[in-house]
């Protein structure tokens, strides 16, 4: 768990500093009453489930993407480091938790709350405030899988691409790699 946190603290920080400035956002509307809170609820609706069904198909893209992502990495001529396979697999994880969370929104925003007369109305502001915070945990928790996937691509494009050397890069396997190198150039 810490070494998650601390290899991906960038795109955490990335994803944090989103949920800040939308919950900031939700706490400059102020104080709503239920009666607001059900107003609001209502014309919002639509963009929530926008808003989660997004996320819901950006995150299942990106699994799909690892898999190509994989195969480049495990087709290149360089041997990958553990390290690089990790970082891949926390992406996967961390982007199982969003698809998994968006999609409870989802399902959660089709409920015709707003349309039932048995919930008492000072319940609506909880649940508005409950909708607005949840849908900016998912928004920075986007940026987040956004940013680590940023991270782990320009490692490749350092490594494979650019040919640099790199901290991800096996050392062990380099000598044998140099010499099917040279072999496949005399053929």
């Amino acid at each position: 768990m810490f070494d998650f946190l601390e290899e991906n603290k960038n795109a955490i920080y990335g994803g944090l500093i989103a949920t800040l400035f939308t919950g900031i956002g939700i706490f400059l509307l102020g104080n709503v009453s239920g009666y607001e809170a059900k107003h609001l609820l209502k014309e919002s609706l639509n963009g929530l489930n926008m808003l989660c069904n997004t996320i819901v198909l950006a995150s299942a893209t990106i699994l799909a993407l690892l898999l190509t992502l994989l195969s480049v990495s495990f087709g290149s001529k360089m041997s990958l480091k553990e390290l690089h396979y990790k970082q891949v697999l926390s992406i996967a994880k961390f982007d199982v938790i969003l698809f998994i969370s968006a999609l409870i929104l989802f399902q959660f925003f089709n409920i015709p709350i707003v349309e039932s007369d048995n919930v008492p109305t000072n319940w609506y502001s909880v649940i508005y405030w409950i909708t607005l915070g949840s849908t900016s945990v998912i928004s920075g928790m986007m940026i987040t899988v956004i940013l680590m996937l940023y991270n782990a691509i320009t490692n490749l494009i350092a490594i494979i691409g650019l040919g640099k050397d790199h901290p991800m890069l096996s050392k062990e396997n380099i000598g044998e790699e140099i010499e099917k190198e040279k072999d496949d150039i005399k053929s």
